[in-house]
């Protein structure tokens, strides 16, 4: 694919995501999306397929994009639980961004489809296993390492950490001041930090 078609192609499902996550995949209509990609019915099917199609190319796109925060925070933290800590902290800052949403894309997603739209809800609820794991292998580096007790089970902590984050961005999306997120976050990030050993 030429690389100009390319870039107009991630910039129009960009563009879909942003209007999917604000909106949610059955409040979004074709019409809206022929708006806010630019593009005539016959183009929008043409280079994506469908609707259905579109919506999980979009799902991907969210994912790619938080699992590469995530990575990034991770990845300045030698310390496997002060990564994680860190990543908490980080979405105490919620209320402070321009975002379509503050809730998470794909549970907004597995709230919202239904049978009809099992392929897309399979996406959703794969890509958010995939988060789960990353969460896990966190929790097993760091008992590898030796500062997380070793009768903890990596991933009952880390679906608990999903669940925790999952319920601070719903929280977010109410109309409450940005500080008091902050400190939910702080408050969840200091009981993770809790459960790290002295490794000296």
């Amino acid at each position: 694919m030429p690389r100009a078609t390319l870039h107009q192609r991630h910039d129009s499902l960009e563009r879909a995501l942003q209007l999917f996550w604000r909106k949610g995949f059955h409040a979004t209509s074709l019409k809206d999306l022929e708006r806010a990609l630019d593009m005539r019915p016959g183009s929008i099917y043409a280079t994506f397929g469908s609707k259905d199609r579109l919506f999980q190319e979009a799902l991907e796109r969210y994912a790619r994009l938080a699992l590469a925060e995530l990575e990034r925070t991770l990845n300045a933290h030698d310390s496997p639980l002060t990564g994680l800590a860190a990543y908490l902290r980080r979405l105490g800052g919620l209320r402070d961004q321009e975002l379509p949403n503050r809730a998470c894309m794909l549970v907004k997603s597995l709230l919202e489809l239904g049978e009809r739209e099992q392929a897309a809800w399979r996406k959703a609820e794969e890509l958010l296993a995939s988060m789960e794991k990353r969460f896990i292998d966190r929790f097993a580096a760091a008992q590898k390492v030796g500062e997380l007790d070793s009768r903890l089970d990596p991933s009952r902590l880390g679906r608990r950490l999903q669940a925790e984050v999952i319920g601070l961005r719903a929280f977010a999306q109410r109309d409450v001041d940005s500080a008091v997120v902050h400190d939910l976050a702080e408050d969840m990030a200091l009981s993770l930090e809790a459960l790290r050993m002295d490794t000296i």
